[in-house]
């Protein structure tokens, strides 16, 4: 497996099962249709823009993710550039038929790995929703921990209700190794 540079610079990461790559305007229609996927949706809000995913000048940087050059989802991260709190955050989410696989998995170690090796963070966090195991049980495998349920924390999709959200983090010795690393 390797990485190189990194994206936003055009070039691509490499895992065991996937490739991220920036998002190009050709994976528009593609995205925006998964996020819409009821089991997408579920967890992800409808985008504001209406050039999401390709829309200049976000905060984060989008990735492609591919299996076999077949596009079956997205990555992004951030970063918190405050020289006191600098580090990361990620999201994603796969086509639900692809789920099961390992990609999410692989997904998340790649871009993690990236962030620490190449871009030099040091701290990498993410928060799913609470209620989704799925999600949690992922990051766990690479070796994100349970910092804390954030009460209310985001909105369900859709509605004026508020769900709990799953505080994650990450340090680049918890990173666990791929099957084959």
């Amino acid at each position: 497996m390797g990485t190189t540079t990194g994206p936003g610079d055009g070039t691509e990461l490499r895992g065991r099962l996937v490739t991220l790559r920036p998002v190009r305007p050709e994976d528009a229609v593609a995205l925006r249709e998964l996020r819409a996927s009821a089991k997408v949706a579920r967890w992800w809000d409808p985008p504001e823009d209406p050039d999401w995913p390709c829309e200049e000048g976000g905060s984060s940087t989008r990735l492609t993710v591919l299996e076999d050059g077949a596009l079956v989802g997205l990555a992004q991260w951030w970063a918190e550039e405050a020289p006191q709190y600098r580090h990361a955050g990620i999201d994603l989410f796969l086509d639900p038929r692809v789920h099961g696989r390992g990609l999410g998995t692989d997904t998340v170690r790649t871009l993690a790995r990236h962030l620490f090796e190449h871009v030099g963070h040091h701290r990498v966090v993410i928060d799913p929703a609470a209620a989704n195991a799925a999600a949690v049980r992922c990051y766990e495998k690479v070796g994100f921990r349970r910092v804390g349920v954030m009460r209310r924390y985001e909105r369900n999709p859709g509605t004026d209700s508020w769900r709990d959200g799953m505080l994650m983090d990450l340090l680049p010795e918890d990173l666990t190794a791929a099957p084959d690393d």
